[in-house]
């Protein structure tokens, strides 16, 4: 859709977009096309796509066959696609996809994808939480400001290294497939974006496991630069602390930004195999 268009079909429908709702449009006809060839969908593969916008990318991924279901917080947009996508096959869920309940979108046990530009406001949270669900999204190909998108391949000791990075790595191959710049949007961003490619390890760590660790990881993180072992103690026990971190090779003097990914998984693993009395 062109942008002159686009503005048209704005106000039309009423919308002012938000900044602080991070509605960003695509209005890159030739790019919005590219997605979908290197998406590479399958005939009834199931796609989530959250803040779908005026439906670019939705109609796009919709004829490449997916079984597209979307998230979007806005109502007018909602109304809109209700209007316009629904009757070719979107599943609609109108809500706010930080508090939707990600494992009752498609049920327990589907193998999908997520696809989507995603809201500046909520990128970084719609993705912790899907790491959350017993069965995380085989991948993620998603749009996000360039700065989150590198914040999500950081290396262990970088200033953009956090304990969403390192529950990330634990479960997803990742990277940065393109750059977009801000002329690509509208309204046009302060930032550039970037499009990140999420691939799921062919073995990563089961559910159980991977709750502590992401409990031991947000933990440790909450003051970066304090001693790991002073911060994570109070939740996790002295002894069984200094044991999990003993056996994981961790110095106890270490701070949490200098953990890699695979002593965070180690450390929780310890835990799990010996839980407190």
């Amino acid at each position: 859709m062109k942008k002159t268009d686009l503005i048209k079909l704005i106000e039309k429908l009423g919308i002012a977009p938000s900044k602080k709702l991070g509605q960003n449009f695509l209005i890159d006809d030739q790019f919005l096309d590219w997605i979908i060839r290197h998406a590479d969908i399958q005939l009834g593969e199931p796609i989530l796509e959250v803040g779908p916008g005026l439906g670019a990318l939705t109609g796009r991924l919709l004829a490449a066959g997916a079984r597209l279901t979307a998230i979007e917080f806005d109502r007018k947009l909602a109304e809109y696609m209700r209007n316009t996508l629904v009757p070719r096959g979107l599943v609609l869920i109108e809500g706010d996809a930080c508090k939707v309940k990600m494992e009752s979108v498609f049920g327990p046990g589907v193998d999908f994808r997520v696809i989507s530009n995603l809201p500046y406001s909520a990128g970084t949270i719609v993705v912790a939480n899907l790491l959350d669900l017993a069965l995380p999204p085989k991948e993620m190909l998603i749009m996000l400001q360039k700065e989150v998108a590198y914040r999500f391949c950081a290396e262990t000791g970088s200033d953009d290294y956090s304990a969403l990075t390192a529950r990330i790595a634990t479960i997803y191959d990742t990277s940065i497939v393109k750059t977009i710049p801000p002329d690509l949007f509208y309204p046009r961003p302060e930032i550039d974006s970037a499009i990140i490619s999420l691939k799921r390890k062919e073995v990563y760590p089961d559910f159980e496991l991977r709750k502590i660790m992401s409990r031991l990881a947000r933990t440790a993180f909450a003051h970066r630069r304090k001693k790991m072992f002073k911060q994570t103690a109070s939740v996790f026990g002295t002894e069984p602390l200094a044991a999990a971190m003993a056996s994981a090779g961790v110095d106890p003097d270490i701070r949490a930004e200098r953990v890699t990914p695979e002593q965070f998984l180690a450390m929780a693993q310890y835990l799990l195999d010996h839980p407190q009395a």
